[in-house]
């Protein structure tokens, strides 16, 4: 069933299923492999195409790399994990022990445990990925690039390999920093509840989310491809945030193509949907206004049941894309016959006591024409934030608010000085010395 079939069925009340392919995928395409998305319960083609151009990338001097490969047949509780750190200030090498404890997430990348430092006692999760030699990753190169508040830390890496299995597997092993929880997690625990969340958490992780996405885009030129719930992790404690999972992590080129089929279904910006190959760091944003929503709804706002159900999902609220947005989403797609669907009031959509800042931050995000996507740092200055930029605000058990205007003179390359007004309240500009 074609697109205007599909959507008509729905404006008219009948569902029905169709393909998961809107307008094909690139011709250019070089090879494919299938994976699983945990979010969605769906088996997914991941396609690559060839990447000849990679963009070389500054990646900042560790203290501690990796030696050698170690053979690692499983990440059983209590299997004693032993490598190596070669230290650049010290003449032999460092040998540091993990105690694998117990499996915290599975896809198809590979795994992540939860382990214990035996020399330091310090707790931290290993991701385990297998290293196919025809797919390009990129994550280890990204993840040595990265140091951010808001983002996982990681702390050493080294290569492991099965001697159990009849063919040779090789792993990449990322030790990262351990944060319990994740906000899809902590969302799904007032769902359950029949609560939604309060206004000061969704504030709070959605300010952080876009101060990290300032970081990547802005400072470093990296798009991380696959924000969702699950990939934002979160200490219910302090509430500081960490953005995870940099295996679909890019730098864009521009001009250069890229893979459409990239992100979590639900999530996935319509450009995507629309079969584009050159898009911007807008696709992250586009996802970050969708993990905004299902904080505040409870659920998603998008749950598509296929690509092409997403793209029916997105237009029942936000109407049927002109021309003019379908042109700046795709210039080269020229299927332009859809019935005309209008956009629902934001207030209908949420049906709570959602704020107009709210409302009008979240339909800033969650525009069809990339170009008119709110940036990260434009989001960070949003008015929904205020309310964290009054000196005397602090957590719902009054303890102090994670820190959250410390920003480098990185992140804020090319604000104009009312931006940066806007930004660092008063209170905290002395620690920032940026003015």
């Amino acid at each position: 069933m074609n697109v205007m079939r599909r959507l008509k069925s729905i404006a008219s009340g009948r569902i029905s299923v169709s393909s998961d392919n809107i307008c094909g995928e690139i011709a250019t395409t070089k090879s494919e492999r299938i994976g699983f998305d945990e979010n969605t319960q769906e088996s997914v083609t991941i396609i690559e195409i060839p990447d000849n151009n990679f963009h070389e990338m500054r990646i900042r001097d560790d203290k501690d790399t990796e030696v050698g490969i170690i053979n690692c047949n499983n990440t059983e509780s209590g299997q004693i994990i032993t490598t190596r750190r070669k230290c650049l200030n010290e003449q032999k090498d460092k040998t540091i022990s993990y105690r694998a404890e117990n499996v915290i997430g599975t896809g198809s990348f590979g795994v992540v445990f939860e382990a214990k430092c035996m020399e330091t006692g310090e707790q931290v999760a290993i991701k385990k990925v297998l290293q196919d030699k025809r797919y390009k990753n990129r994550e280890l190169q990204i993840m040595r690039m990265l140091e951010h508040p808001n983002v996982v830390e990681l702390k050493h890496s080294f290569f492991s390999r099965t001697t159990d299995k009849v063919e040779e597997e090789l792993y990449l092993n990322l030790v990262l920093e351990f944060v319990p929880e994740t906000i899809y997690r902590a969302s799904r625990h007032f769902t359950k509840m029949n609560l939604h969340m309060p206004l000061i958490y969704v504030q709070l992780y959605t300010y952080q989310i876009c101060r990290a996405m300032n970081y990547l885009h802005r400072a470093i030129g990296v798009c991380h491809r696959d924000i969702k719930p699950q990939n934002v992790l979160v200490n219910t404690i302090t509430h500081e945030l960490k953005i995870c999972d940099f295996g679909s992590a890019k730098m864009l080129v521009p001009g250069e193509p890229n893979i459409s089929y990239i992100c979590s279904r639900y999530y996935r910006a319509p450009e995507l949907i629309f079969g584009a190959t050159v898009y911007t760091t807008a696709i992250d944003m586009w996802s970050v206004g969708c993990v905004m929503a299902e904080l505040l709804l409870g659920q998603p706002i998008f749950p598509g049941e296929s690509s092409v159900d997403q793209l029916v999902e997105i237009i029942k609220i936000l109407g049927t894309p002109t021309r003019e947005e379908i042109k700046n989403m795709n210039p080269r797609y020229n299927e332009f016959r859809f019935p005309q669907i209008k956009a629902q009031p934001w207030h209908k959509i949420f049906r709570r006591e959602v704020t107009p800042e709210a409302m009008d931050l979240a339909s800033r995000l969650l525009q069809y024409s990339p170009n008119l996507r709110c940036t990260a740092l434009e989001a960070c200055a949003h008015p929904f934030f205020d309310d964290l930029r009054d000196p005397r605000a602090c957590l719902p058990n009054g303890r102090a608010l994670p820190r959250l205007f410390d920003f480098t003179a990185q992140e804020l390359s090319g604000a104009s000085v009312e931006l940066r007004h806007r930004l660092i309240p008063e209170h905290a500009r002395k620690s920032v010395g940026l003015f």
